[in-house]
């Protein structure tokens, strides 16, 4: 997993949220001092509960509103999941209910109250809260666009804020008292699914679609500033007793808005368990309570264990965090799960959230109504076409380009949707492919615009113009021609775009040839426009265009290498730092590790001896999987348990071999990274491509067919 491509800081942040919530139930500074004890567990620990409503909405609600079709779907299929984990709670906290009598008396009207809003016991409301908060959200999505979700969802946080941290206000008025009484007939607590979760389930979806870029520095005093407006809105209610309940502020809002984009900027490496411990902490947290208060009693060491109120929390921290381990360690797995388990050779790790900020920050440097029409070509330069593009429909982009009719067909097989613009030539025998599977067609030139026209066929058309690249396209001299096929029967023009050749580089040549360029294909426009032609959508942007001229307009930009996180050198890559996230990882397990002696020689044409006694290991993994021949050559290493292994011998079709000497305990089964990170290490694909004395781009798009390819 590459250290920079998760959400790191959000997961990491699980935890010190799980410790929060625990702090809540335990109180851990009303020993020392009454008003810290309220500052920590009333006002800087209502963050943790929000937090987790916002990763939901990021990572789930979110398709509410980007994959519509499906949303129905994907609702079920999130209840269903958080249902059953509710079961499971409840189940385990029935017993201990019984015994601290909290069932004592319930009629049938308690029991769903209890069920669908309070929780069965006193942490479990959250469960009832996500799932109740995720249909309001989502029956709203289907009659309102988010903007108007969202002002929905705040004016129902402002009818709970009313019900919890200033129902002293509320009471007043005895209107608006009956109505809060009508409420808290059939819950306890606004803070529930109804009033309390859809706010910060719809501010996640925000920080998924929200496009503009924010700086770590300005979010952290943003977040700083808004949580000292907390602090003081909570001091102050508490002082004048207003608080019916104190997880809902004014500020809590701005504070989980910038906080959330803090984490968001927020690089670090977490174990994918963490994600799992921080939710099995929430759950079992209670149950430690009994449980230490309950050895306590037994020992007598109430003193110790439960009246010292720090000691009290840490030995319930330290429980819940243990049995929560366990359960991660202990749970299966499902069946197949993972590609990068015992099953694979060798495998490709997507990066899903690293894609997303890529999306993101891509989108933040478009002008306006430009949307992303990114390349896919290549099978999305080895990262896997259709498991990128599915990902990238879920985020809403509806445009793609590829380079042959083949790879258009395959998208729209694997269900992607909107348009598809085929870059390159099509034979005219597979012209009717371009019809059965709704794809467009470039016009490469004029005489390939005359055989699309002859084919009579209506075809969606893209023209192509040569500006000064030379490649392809219709040279944009040629206006009279050009306008003649925008008013062709037989062809639907719906774009018009050109390549610009030097888009990439920095010196005053470059960018006077791309000047050339844009004149040149303005010029055109602004012709055909004169001619009375309607154009079509406009784009002449790729990743170099998008990043070092902005300013440039059109309808598209097709973004390509940057959409990956990378650059075409590794000089780039830096250049643009954190505002890119590398999405590949490549991975190949340990086949097996042997000693070789001074003198012997390992590899194909004995090209490599031994000149000391050590130890090697065979990597599976090689040239037919994309790794580049030549590597070896050039002092290419692997990382293996955090450490650099240099690679020895010439690299063969399946297989290569590194000196593991300085790595000690490698095994076979032991996972290789070739691109990516191990604990502190990383290589680059900018570092092999440099090596080689190639494009990153070259590199990323020769990646083997038979790599299994894997979304993280």
């Amino acid at each position: 997993m590459n250290a920079k491509s998760k959400n790191g800081g959000l997961d990491a942040f699980r935890l010190f949220a799980a410790v929060l919530v625990i702090a809540i139930h335990t109180s851990p500074l009303a020993f020392f001092n009454a008003d810290a004890d309220f500052f920590l567990t009333r006002i800087l620990a209502r963050v943790a509960v929000p937090f987790f409503f916002m990763v939901t909405g990021q990572f789930v609600v979110s398709e509410f509103f980007i994959d519509r079709e499906n949303a129905g779907r994907r609702l079920l299929t999130y209840l269903k999941k958080t249902g059953v984990l509710y079961g499971v709670a409840v189940l385990l906290y029935i017993p201990i209910g019984i015994y601290a009598g909290h069932y004592k008396e319930l009629g049938a009207a308690d029991v769903l109250r209890m069920v669908f809003f309070d929780g069965t016991f006193y942490h479990l409301w959250y469960f009832p809260a996500c799932m109740l908060g995720a249909v309001v959200v989502f029956g709203l999505s289907r009659l309102l666009r988010l903007r108007s979700v969202t002002a929905v969802t705040a004016l129902l946080y402002v009818v709970g804020l009313f019900g919890d941290s200033y129902y002293g206000l509320a009471v007043k008025i005895p209107a608006v008292k009956s109505f809060y009484d009508g409420i808290f007939s059939f819950c306890d607590y606004t803070r529930n699914g109804l009033f309390f979760a859809p706010l910060f389930l719809v501010l996640g979806v925000w920080m998924r679609l929200w496009k503009k870029e924010l700086s770590v520095g300005a979010a952290g005093i943003a977040a700083a500033l808004a949580f000292g407006g907390m602090s003081a809105e909570g001091f102050f209610l508490h002082a004048n007793q207003l608080q019916r309940h104190d997880s809902m502020y004014v500020c809590l809002v701005l504070v989980m808005i910038f906080g959330y984009r803090l984490l968001l900027g927020w690089r670090v490496q977490v174990s994918k368990r963490v994600r799992k411990i921080g939710a099995w902490v929430y759950i079992v947290h209670p149950a430690f309570i009994v449980v230490v208060r309950g050895f306590a009693g037994a020992l007598h060491m109430e003193k110790l264990l439960v009246e010292n109120s720090m000691v009290h929390f840490l030995a319930v921290t330290l429980c819940s965090f243990a049995a929560a381990w366990l359960l991660v360690c202990i749970r299966p797995g499902k069946k197949g799960s993972g590609l990068s388990g015992k099953k694979a050779r060798a495998w490709v790790e997507v990066d899903h959230d690293a894609l997303a900020h890529n999306v993101r920050f891509l989108q933040s440097c478009l002008g306006e109504g430009c949307e992303l029409m990114p390349a896919v070509k290549a099978n999305a330069y080895g990262h896997g076409a259709l498991l990128v593009a599915k990902q990238l429909n879920r985020m809403g982009v509806r445009a793609f380009c590829v380079a042959s009719a083949a790879e258009g067909v395959e998208l729209r097989k694997g269900g992607v949707r909107g348009e598809i613009l085929v870059l390159g030539y099509t034979h005219p025998s597979q012209l009717r492919l371009l019809k059965r599977y709704r794809l467009t067609q470039s016009i490469v030139d004029l005489s390939y615009a005359r055989c699309l026209q002859e084919s009579g066929m209506r075809l969606h058309v893209h023209i192509g113009v040569d500006s000064g690249m030379h490649r392809l396209g219709i040279p944009a001299a040629r206006v009279e021609e050009i306008a003649a096929l925008m008013e062709d029967r037989y062809l639907k023009v719906d774009g018009i775009y050109t390549h610009l050749a030097t888009s990439d580089g920095t010196s005053s040549a470059d960018r006077i040839y791309v000047k050339k360029q844009v004149t040149a294909f303005e010029g055109l426009l602004g012709a055909l426009e004169r001619m009375g032609c309607e154009l079509p959508d406009v784009h002449l942007q790729a990743s170099y265009g998008v990043l070092n001229y902005p300013e440039l307009a059109g309808d598209y930009a097709r973004v390509g290498i940057a959409l990956y996180g990378v650059l075409s050198t590794e000089a780039d890559s830096e250049e643009w730092g954190e505002r890119l996230i590398p999405v590949m990882s490549l991975k190949a397990r340990v086949a097996s590790v042997r000693a070789l002696g001074t003198g012997e020689s390992a590899g194909y044409g004995t090209g490599f001896t031994a000149t000391h006694d050590m130890h090697i290991a065979t990597i599976a993994i090689g040239y037919a999987d994309g790794v580049p021949r030549e590597l070896s050559a050039y002092g290419g290493e692997i990382l293996i348990r955090g450490r650099r292994a240099p690679m020895i011998g010439r690299i063969c079709m399946d297989q290569l071999l590194v000196d593991v000497s300085d790595i000690g305990q490698v095994r076979q089964g032991d996972i290789a990274v070739l691109i990516g990170c191990s604990g502190g290490e990383e290589i680059t694909v900018g570092d092999v491509a440099d090596r080689c004395g190639t494009i990153t781009n070259e590199v990323l798009s020769r990646m083997g067919e038979r790599l299994e390819r894997l979304a993280v």
